[in-house]
């Protein structure tokens, strides 16, 4: 048989060249099926359907759960964001010594604020008889009590250090 066509090739040549044309498509043909073959194993690959409607489905419902997941953080997000805006971000802290009869600066004052500079001052004052706390509500970097220079300059350092953070992060 392959004489035959041998010899059919050699006593006409265009009927070579079309056979040979046949085969390169042939061959492009299989290849092409091959890659689509590779594809759809792999599309079916982990699924316990059989067709290519129940892939589809599947991922519909894979992309529903995705999008239900995806509100879910996103209002976690928000109460997330709403907290950190009412919490402590700010905190200032001076030592002092509030007489001079006594030794070192052995009393505080402690500032503490949120982003809106609202939060409180915890002051303790250091004696020989004893040590006294005191606190004072803060809002807006005030206080409807009368504010001593130490918890005025806490509170201002509380600010400041807030300041150096932004600063420090837009270096990075």
């Amino acid at each position: 048989m392959f004489s035959a066509i041998s010899t059919a090739i050699t006593l006409n040549p265009l009927l070579g060249l079309i056979i040979l044309v046949a085969l390169v498509f042939l061959a492009w043909n299989l290849t092409l099926h091959w890659q689509v073959y590779q594809k759809i194993k792999l599309m079916f690959k982990g699924t316990k359907v059989a067709d290519l409607e129940g892939v589809i489905f599947e991922q519909i419902k894979r992309l529903r759960q995705t999008e239900k997941n995806l509100e879910e953080l996103t209002q976690f997000a928000k109460y997330v964001e709403k907290m950190a805006v009412s919490s402590i971000q700010k905190v200032g802290v001076v030592r002092f010594n509030p007489f001079s009869d006594t030794g070192g600066d052995q009393s505080f004052c402690i500032a503490c604020l949120d982003a809106q500079n609202n939060g409180f001052t915890l002051t303790s004052l250091f004696t020989r008889e004893g040590t006294r706390i005191y606190t004072k509500p803060i809002i807006a970097n005030e206080s409807k009590y009368p504010l001593t220079e130490e918890e005025k300059r806490a509170i201002e350092e509380a600010a400041n250090n807030n300041k150096t953070i932004k600063k420090a992060k837009k270096k990075d």
